[in-house]
């Protein structure tokens, strides 16, 4: 199995995912030069990560991915134990980042998707870390009484851990929120996380 990722990217929470299967897989990393380039559009015609290819499959879209990384290697417990109510757990909180957390970053880093006139861009971020902060709330709720957010290890820890390291990055106000920082602390001194970092150059 093989993972294209630009670091830092929502992709290195696929390499995270990996990282805890414990299976052999490579890892291909890419820039804004390189997702455009002729090579690896021929593989993800859409320039964008993650994709996996795993022999003659070839997978895009990151829930999809996390689903089959989880799937290959059960083993792993990154979709729970088997029973559908885990599975159901882990993926109404990979639902939540996806679909909610990651989104919700779009007007910080690219303003100009929503408004033209760059005298608002202030104002469209503003209004981005208000709402981010009320989806981090979400979760420092969620992990008042567990140190993840399905009640166990799931790709959905990896995937929202890389959206608190944008949140740093982009001033979101997350002060008070203990519990996600006692998350964060964990997910930092996990070795598969520390090793996939360490492959991206993001220690």
């Amino acid at each position: 199995m093989k993972l294209y990722s630009k670091p830092g990217a929502c992709s290195t929470a696929d390499h995270i995912a990996l990282q805890w299967t414990g299976q052999p897989f490579e890892v291909e990393l890419l820039d804004k030069d390189t997702l455009k380039a002729p090579a690896y559009l021929a593989i993800n015609p859409a320039g964008s990560v993650p994709t996996i290819v795993d022999g003659s499959f070839m997978l895009t879209q990151n829930a999809a991915i996390m689903g089959y990384i989880a799937d290959s290697y059960p083993q792993a417990g990154l979709g729970g134990d088997g029973s559908p109510q885990q599975r159901a757990e882990a993926n109404r909180w990979l639902a939540f980042v996806n679909s909610d957390v990651h989104p919700a970053f779009s007007p910080l880093f690219a303003p100009a998707k929503f408004i033209a006139d760059d005298s608002q861009y202030d104002a469209i971020r503003d209004a981005a870390r208000k709402r981010l902060r009320g989806l981090f709330e979400t979760a420092n709720r969620q992990l008042a009484d567990k140190p993840w957010l399905a009640g166990f290890r799931s790709y959905a820890d990896a995937y929202f851990y890389i959206t608190l390291r944008w949140a740093a990055g982009a001033k979101v106000d997350l002060a008070g929120l203990d519990n996600l920082a006692a998350f964060k602390t964990r997910m930092e001194a996990d070795t598969g996380v520390q090793a996939a970092l360490k492959a991206e150059g993001l220690q």
